[in-house]
């Protein structure tokens, strides 16, 4: 039985985070179980994040949503995640982009794990906004939040605790100048698009 429980906030005080918490003995879930425990927890996840105020925080789950099930993802702490964007952002979809995102894109993903006892928690919700340009060149002028499950802000780049998420930049660089930063869907959890 999966009970949904409260995660201690870690939050790092002093010097740079170099990667994301990660979860000690996260479960290994299928499609159709990560989707079964989305439902059940993503309005609470809703709720929790829209604390914050942030707009983008209070409206991504009206977006398109990019996955069709929630997938695990190493480079996120080895949570469950699912990728949704705003009307900006519709190349995405496609597992690669033929130009960089507009001014204005912003890509969310909000996260959970599950351990292997069953636990269930909610994760931060991540989300990458395309800035004006010149805002920040060596990042492509993304601007990269992270959202804790309270409400809380852990960090934005640019503003307040930069220094907690710069390496969300470092990151994204590898997947390169051509792909705008950007990191796609796994095929295996892609919603399929009809072609044009």
């Amino acid at each position: 039985m999966l009970t949904l429980v409260s995660l201690p906030i870690l939050i790092q005080t002093a010097g740079a985070q170099e990667a994301h918490f990660s979860v000690d003995g996260p479960a290994d879930l299928s499609p159709d179980e990560a989707a079964a425990i989305y439902e059940r927890i993503v309005g609470d996840m809703a709720s929790a994040y829209a604390v914050s105020r942030d707009p983008n925080a209070e409206n991504y789950q009206r977006w398109q949503r990019f996955s069709s099930a929630p997938y695990a993802s190493a480079t996120h702490g080895t949570r469950y995640v699912s990728n949704y964007g705003n009307a900006l952002t519709e190349g995405y979809g496609n597992g690669s982009i033929a130009e960089p995102m507009p001014e204005g894109a912003v890509l969310a993903k909000d996260a959970f794990a599950v351990t292997e006892n069953g636990d269930v928690f909610l994760g931060p919700l991540f989300l990458m906004e395309k800035m004006a340009p010149g805002f920040d060149p060596e990042a492509r002028d993304w601007r990269y939040s992270m959202i804790m499950p309270d409400g809380s802000f852990f960090g934005m780049t640019g503003g307040d605790n930069d220094e907690r998420v710069r390496f969300c930049i470092t990151c994204h660089q590898a997947a390169g100048d051509e792909n705008d930063h950007l990191f796609f869907v796994p095929d295996v959890a892609r919603v399929a698009r009809p072609p044009r």
